[in-house]
């Protein structure tokens, strides 16, 4: 069954049952808040042919993708619960519902793991497939915002995770890879890779721990963001709104041991993308508790006075390479 066949009320009588009861029946979503806490909003579009095609992803963890990028750049902000979403689809009318189904599908399924419901939302017929996604979610009572212009010149660079591997899984999906490069990595690694391309985990248990790791008497202050354009993207992106340069470790790369082999890892480490871990930018005592309280993150370098966004290694003082700077639309 077609999307035309089925009409826009159908259409939206049907995706009202991932939603609680009524949520479709108004205009707008109706929230209460009585705790106190400071509401984050966020929106962001997905784009058939830019972010996500078939050949990659199934519908299914194409929702799921999708509700994890809005997530993450809740998490980016501090955030550590999700209210919910809202969702505007456009699709041609040719568009199977199986397809359509599959896909809110996802978005329940992450909801259900990370918090929040599904508030509404609107759809409308189009020439290709577009996902509009607002998310809310709320800052942690115990701590505080983070904003990229929060860093300043001295902070330690922690990364929450590794970074590569979903430009890994793409290449493997694409098979982009020459056989004698895909010999090299273990099943264990391509379904790792697989996995965090098209199912990638918001780092909201980040901030969680990164509240928990506060020096007591230090006030909150933490620049960063997330790294869905690339490592170096991001790195570079708080550089620039704090009015830092940074230095990078390249020893510390948070690049998987088999990745690195491959001629394309340490690129793809710094600018493959997609990986949605945060990178967060905070004074060196709360950064020594915070990569204790935080299994898998670690520390990649160190904002400094220097032109702002400029990143060089630490090692040898040399920039990073051209072509570090990540995804950028409409280049």
């Amino acid at each position: 069954m077609l999307l035309s066949d089925l009409g826009e009320w159908e259409l939206l009588r049907r995706l009202a049952a991932f939603a609680p009861p009524g949520q479709f029946a108004d205009d707008a979503a109706l929230l209460s808040e009585t705790s106190g806490q400071q509401l984050v909003v966020n929106t962001d579009v997905l784009v058939e042919g830019v972010h996500f095609s078939d050949a990659t992803i199934p519908a299914r963890a194409l929702g799921w993708r999708a509700a994890a990028a809005n997530l993450s750049d809740l998490a980016a902000m501090g955030c550590t619960s999700v209210a919910g979403i809202t969702v505007a689809l456009v699709a041609p009318g040719h568009t199977p519902w199986p397809w359509v189904e599959g896909v809110y599908q996802g978005f329940q399924e992450a909801l259900q793991q990370y918090g929040g419901v599904l508030l509404g939302g609107d759809c409308s017929s189009g020439s290709q497939r577009l996902l509009s996604i607002t998310a809310l979610g709320h800052l942690g009572p115990a701590g505080g915002p983070i904003r990229r212009s929060d860093g300043r010149p001295g902070d330690w660079l922690v990364c929450s995770g590794p970074h590569g591997l979903s430009r890994l899984g793409l290449a493997l999906l694409l098979e982009e890879l020459q056989p004698s490069q895909r010999s090299q990595l273990s099943a264990e690694l391509e379904q790792r890779a697989i996995t965090a391309h098209q199912r990638p985990q918001p780092r909201l248990d980040a901030i969680a721990a990164l509240s928990r790791s506060q020096p007591a008497g230090l006030p909150w202050r933490v620049g960063g963001t997330d790294s869905s354009d690339g490592l170096a993207a991001a790195v570079a992106a708080i550089g620039v709104a704090s009015g830092c340069g940074a230095v990078l470790e390249r020893a510390a790369l948070p690049l998987d041991l088999e990745l690195a082999e491959l001629e394309q890892g340490e690129h793809w480490c710094l600018s493959g993308g997609e990986d949605f871990e945060l990178i967060l930018a905070v004074e060196p005592a709360w950064a020594e508790a915070l990569l204790q309280a935080l299994p898998g993150s670690s520390r990649i370098g160190t904002l400094v006075d220097a032109d702002p966004g400029a990143l060089r290694w630490q090692e040898n003082d040399q920039p990073l390479p051209t072509g570090s700077t990540g995804f950028c639309h409409f280049h």
